[in-house]
């Protein structure tokens, strides 16, 4: 591996801002985000948990249905407690990584409309202090908006993208980012906002005129912090975006390509993937897109932030440690800042998982079926929470260390193209 030596660190006492194609500190110092997403912590995603995708609401209808909404309401709090702790922001650190997005579902906060619950923002606040120990940036994901700004289960849809057909949901979002913004404008622990994660819709002047609704929201009542914009069609086109006037805004895509490989959804494909397969693709293929998103970056003068890349973890033996490095290197050749997808999951076969896997296989994981993973809570839950609950804490897990030591080493230095 080629390093150019080490970046400055990230300041830690002051605002990180956009200048031209760089994010800076407050002494004008380039520093590139290097993170991890804390994925499937306050908003649950069905594959995290070795179970079906379906969204968070059917797992949390059906738990309450059984075992009452006292129960349900004990339970979230256990998770929330448990999968994500403050020891888990030091092991961060301790990988080198910079930065931490933290995905979060609106019922968090909003358990009524524009009715704001302070247990549910504990949340976000508790992640800030720990960060601010550590010394590491939060960026503050809406990864569930109000009536679901996809159609898929990782936005808690039941099918529809009823965000973009229901004006209601817009001001609901409207108004959870501004609170939100309100309460963390003076904390320079949060490097900014990603204001929607993964929207898709046919009709691109409705994006783009909610985002300049977004923005003046918030920037009515926050005007330093970093707003993250993610492109269309599960943040892969950002040509659709308008040019907005806002200079504090950073261009934010998502690359999972190709996902029959990085998904595992065809068992035994290694990377690179040979040109006499349908699935041909190498670093090269890979610097061309990604070098598409840098020319749009170029004309816009924006950073790009990759928000989301990753790959399920399978010991290196098919080459995904490579398709890291590769990631990485193009990355770094283009300025881009990153944060992997995902810290943690219980480890299942397909979709990009954790750099820690829990990998044992008691009844509420139950690999053998038919009712697999979160499934099986409701069932279990009287008789086995103690042993779930501490099941799900990091020191249960065990480290991808192929994946972990790529990434380490990106994290500390600062790749140089091949």
């Amino acid at each position: 591996m080629k390093s150019s030596g080490k970046l400055n660190p990230v300041s830690n006492n002051d605002f990180l801002r956009v200048e031209g194609r760089s994010i800076v500190d407050a002494a004008s110092r380039p520093v590139i985000l290097k993170g991890v997403n804390l994925g499937g912590w306050l908003m649950m995603e069905g594959y995290i948990m070795h179970a079906r995708n379906i969204a968070e609401q059917v797992f949390k209808k059906d738990f309450a249905a059984q075992l009452g909404p006292d129960i349900l309401r004990a339970f979230e709090k256990y998770f929330r407690d448990h999968f994500i702790r403050e020891s888990d922001l030091k092991i961060i650190a301790g990988l080198g990584l910079n930065c931490v997005r933290v995905p979060f579902h609106h019922r968090l906060i909003e358990r009524k409309p524009y009715q704001y619950d302070q247990n549910g923002v504990g949340y976000l606040d508790r992640v800030l202090a720990w960060a601010k120990r550590y010394k590491i940036r939060v960026i503050l994901d809406l990864h569930g908006a109000c009536g679901s700004q996809n159609y898929d289960w990782h936005s808690d849809s039941l099918g529809q993208a009823l965000l973009w057909k229901n004006k209601s949901f817009q001001k609901r979002t409207l108004a959870l980012w501004e609170f939100l913004a309100d309460r963390y404008k003076d904390n320079f622990q949060v490097a900014g906002y990603d204001l929607l994660n993964e929207s898709v819709l046919e009709d691109t002047k409705l994006l783009n005129g909610f985002y300049k609704q977004l923005i003046a929201t918030i920037r009515a009542v926050d005007r330093r912090h970093i707003l993250f914009v993610e492109g269309n069609k599960w943040a892969t086109d950002i040509d659709c975006l308008d040019n907005f006037t806002d200079d504090n805004i950073v261009l934010s895509i998502h690359v999972y390509h190709p996902a029959d490989f990085t998904f595992n959804f065809v068992p035994y494909l290694h990377y690179p993937l040979s040109a006499r397969t349908s699935q041909h693709w190498n670093r090269n293929l890979m610097r061309k897109m990604l070098k598409a998103y840098h020319t749009i970056a170029k004309e816009r003068n924006r950073p790009i932030l990759v928000g989301e890349f990753g790959v399920n973890a399978r010991q290196g033996i098919y080459g995904e440690d490579q398709w890291v490095k590769d990631m990485l290197v193009c990355f770094a050749e283009f300025g881009f800042h990153w944060t992997y997808w995902t810290y943690k999951a219980i480890k299942n076969s397909t979709f990009p998982d954790g750099l820690f896997s829990y990998l044992s296989n008691p009844p509420w994981v139950n690999r053998a079926g038919p009712r697999l993973g979160w499934d099986n809570y409701r069932r279990l839950w009287k008789e086995y929470s103690e042993e779930i609950i501490d099941s799900w804490q990091t020191e249960h897990f065990s480290k991808n260390k192929h994946l972990l030591k790529v990434l380490t080493y990106a994290a500390r230095n600062h790749f140089q193209p091949a």
